[in-house]
């Protein structure tokens, strides 16, 4: 059925602050915002410092509530999902909002007064599969159920690589893939061509996940002439910590913060497990970084080309590749030059047109459904 949309229609979106969806969902707001949509992104989880939120609602142009609502992967029971789903579904009618665009299909639910999009950024499903074996545990199993649920009921679900689309497919038994729309980033580190490229290694992500294989990372690291330096949290919301003796720990950084490494092109380092897409990796590639990656499916679709790819688990490999980019400065210089261009790929304005199209359709009452596979 087609629905009325006004002339400016109002996105209520959902985030959180603790990784890559709050940039993703600032990039994508200040698009939309410019496209001539209003937009409100709720934050759920732990609330950032008032001065974040203002700096955000500044650059992205996007009204920013903090909600104080669980987050699907932090909260102690199902019941604490489901009433944050029921509380945004209420704050999108308080708010007149004309589609609803989700961070993750678990917080998907009945009562919605409007179409809702999800975008699976990762999920316990896909992550399971990539990086641990044997049966779910019990306090990730309802996490799946409830991502699966989402999935199945949503009026448009989106994945940002065609192999993570699969990935999902197969994972919850969907009847079709995902709508690809790739993520996009503003670049906020501009190459300079004044200095050589620093001397040393760069990674950043939230390192205290499995997934992103620090402790292979800190062996790396052992064995190189260069630091590698590792910007990110070491330490999980649960207290879970990753012991670190040969990486350079910054800590977590701000964007601009991690701008100012990357600004100096050194060498990106990723011998992560599973990365749906990797917007650290973008974030590299636009600086003219040259890249070292996992030889991960989702890798390979976005960067074949334009890096060095090594098996997460060849530590030899990795070391091999580090040193042959220190050794040869033209070499480096152009794999730099061609991550940098793969990068202009991957924009705000792609993103943005991609998930515009979604909602399009999603008003127009067509199923954004029937777009399965769809890349933009």
């Amino acid at each position: 059925m087609r629905m009325p949309v006004r002339e400016r229609p109002h996105v209520l979106m959902t985030a959180d602050a603790l990784g890559g969806v709050w940039q993703y969902s600032l990039d994508l707001g200040e698009g939309l915002v410019r496209r001539g949509l209003s937009v409100t992104i709720a934050v759920l989880g732990p609330v950032p410092p008032a001065e974040r939120i203002a700096a955000a609602e500044a650059a992205s142009g996007c009204r920013i509530l903090a909600t104080g609502l669980a987050l699907d992967w932090m909260a102690r029971d199902p019941a604490e999902v489901r009433e944050a789903a029921a509380a945004l579904a209420r704050l999108a009618g308080s708010l007149n909002a004309d589609i609803v665009h989700l961070h993750s299909p678990a917080l998907a639910g009945p009562d919605y007064p409007v179409p809702v999009v999800a975008v699976s950024h990762s999920c316990v499903g896909t992550w399971w599969e990539a990086v641990e074996t044997g049966p779910l545990p019990a306090d990730l199993a309802w996490r799946r159920d409830l991502a699966a649920a989402g999935c199945a009921t949503v009026d448009a679900l989106l994945a940002p690589t065609k192999a993570f689309a699969a990935a999902t497919q197969a994972v919850y038994g969907l009847p079709a893939s995902p709508v690809v729309v790739r993520n996009g980033r503003r670049a906020s580190a501009r190459p300079s061509g004044a200095l050589p490229p620093a001397s040393y290694v760069f990674t950043a992500g939230r390192l205290w996940d499995r997934a992103k294989n620090a402790a292979a990372l800190d062996r790396v690291a052992a064995r190189l002439d260069w630091p590698l330096r590792a910007a990110g949290p070491m330490e999980s919301p649960s207290g879970e910590r990753v012991a670190a003796r040969h990486l350079d720990c910054l800590g977590r950084l701000d964007d601009l913060g991690v701008a100012a490494h990357l600004v100096r092109r050194p060498v990106f380092l990723s011998l992560a497990r599973y990365e749906p897409f990797g917007l650290a990796v973008l974030e590299a590639a636009s600086a003219g970084c040259a890249l070292v990656l996992s030889d991960l499916a989702s890798f390979r679709e976005l960067w074949d080309g334009a890096a060095l790819f090594v098996d997460p688990e060849d530590e030899a490999g990795a070391v091999a590749a580090i040193r042959g980019l220190a050794d040869d400065p033209a070499e480096r210089a152009r794999w730099g030059a061609a991550a940098r261009t793969r990068a202009g790929r991957y924009g705000v304005e792609a993103m943005t047109t991609g998930v515009l199209g979604i909602f399009r359709a999603c008003w127009a009452g067509t199923s954004a459904r029937s777009l399965g596979g769809a890349a933009a």
